[in-house]
């Protein structure tokens, strides 16, 4: 019988950078191995000589090799590249954010639906401190757009609702982030003490990209690294990042910066779960275990109406009121529907407790 050899899985370079192009090393990744990817590719700024301030001093602007194009249609195959090797390497129910300008986030865009991404939201970071347009010949630029995709139509993304709506002080999380751009001690430098990178991104922006679409452990992709804030940023929440950037500079200083980061413990990595998302607990589980006996009586919490408990778990409040805890509260109060774990409490040595309390303690030993 002859031996055949099977190919040794590809292990995915875990918190590494990876040198070169980031089409050819996505397309040497495992297929359908990241959780997400944060791309911020080459905005194609077409500038058109230099930029320089009303003193006359020049504006270190985008001006780089990485950022120049022959023409649309190069930038064009450009993207539609580096798409397609990014869509690959993502899990089923994975999701990209891509950042962009004017200039690119458009073309951008129609290509993500081109190759079946669906398009989940696009999300305006306006800057709390733009820079100014020196020549005034057009609106100040104030703001970037990001777009975020599910793989496809039927991607089930992560989605921390109730975490973003925490960090919005309880409100629910729009569409418009206020965040200030990268400056002052955030701003890294290179060994002449000039800007490292001219497009750093605020570790704010990708705080709240991470928070509110990925959970500790997973996997987070940046085909376009450049100093690694996406990076620096995972490696504090917990998650993995791969980092692809094929310029050496931009590398020296991503490694350096990622050296001196460590990742918070994992008490603080929890964040504001979904109450969806928590495990279900019925009524009967109380009674099954004793927390409340059979013929005990609840009542409703402004105290108007009560309930006794029944062997199977259902309450009967009256000659022809019976049923569950929601159902039971809903009659009785002759409303549409009821949160029966929240409407009901029984009494403990003369205090009323709500049973919402008993159902978080059989939660909190699932958990």
């Amino acid at each position: 019988m002859k031996k055949t050899s099977r190919k040794a899985a590809v292990e995915l370079p875990l918190n590494e950078i990876l040198a070169g192009d980031c089409i050819e090393i996505m397309n040497s990744l495992p297929e359908g191995s990241v959780d997400l990817i944060f791309a911020d590719p080459p905005y194609n700024l077409q500038l058109k000589g230099d930029l320089h301030r009303p003193d006359n001093s020049k504006v270190d602007a985008v001006d780089d090799e990485w950022d120049q194009f022959s023409s649309f249609a190069a930038y064009d195959k450009f993207t539609k590249d580096w798409l397609a090797a990014a869509r690959r390497v993502l899990k089923p129910n994975g999701a990209i954010w891509v950042i962009g300008s004017y200039h690119n986030i458009f073309r951008v865009g129609s290509e993500l639906q081109n190759q079946g991404f669906w398009i989940l939201n696009d999300v305006v970071w306006r800057k709390s401190n733009p820079m100014p347009n020196f020549r005034g010949k057009r609106l100040t630029n104030a703001h970037e757009t990001m777009i975020w995709a599910g793989k496809n139509e039927d991607s089930k993304c992560t989605f921390n609702y109730e975490a973003l709506k925490a960090l919005n002080e309880g409100t629910q999380m729009r569409s418009d982030w206020v965040l200030p751009i990268c400056n002052g001690g955030e701003r890294l430098k290179n060994e002449a003490g000039e800007k490292a990178h001219p497009t750093q991104k605020p570790e704010s922006l990708l705080h709240r990209v991470l928070v509110g679409a990925t959970n500790p452990g997973d996997v987070v992709l940046d085909p376009f690294f450049g100093t690694g804030t996406t990076g620096a940023v995972a490696k504090k929440l917990g998650r993995d990042f791969i980092g692809i950037e094929r310029e050496e500079a931009y590398r020296k200083v991503a490694a350096k910066r990622l050296s001196k980061v460590r990742k918070f413990d994992k008490e603080s990595l929890m964040v504001s779960a979904s109450k969806r998302a928590q495990p279900r607990v019925p009524f009967g589980q109380l009674v099954e275990r004793g927390m409340l006996l059979p013929g005990e009586e609840l009542y409703s919490m402004n105290m108007r109406h009560k309930a006794k408990v029944r062997a199977d778990g259902t309450l009967v409040g009256g000659p022809d009121v019976s049923g569950s805890i929601h159902q039971v509260g809903a009659q009785l109060e002759g409303a549409p529907s009821c949160n029966g774990w929240t409407y009901w409490c029984y009494k403990k040595d003369g205090k009323t407790v709500p049973i919402d309390l008993l159902r978080q303690q059989i939660r909190a030993e699932m958990n």
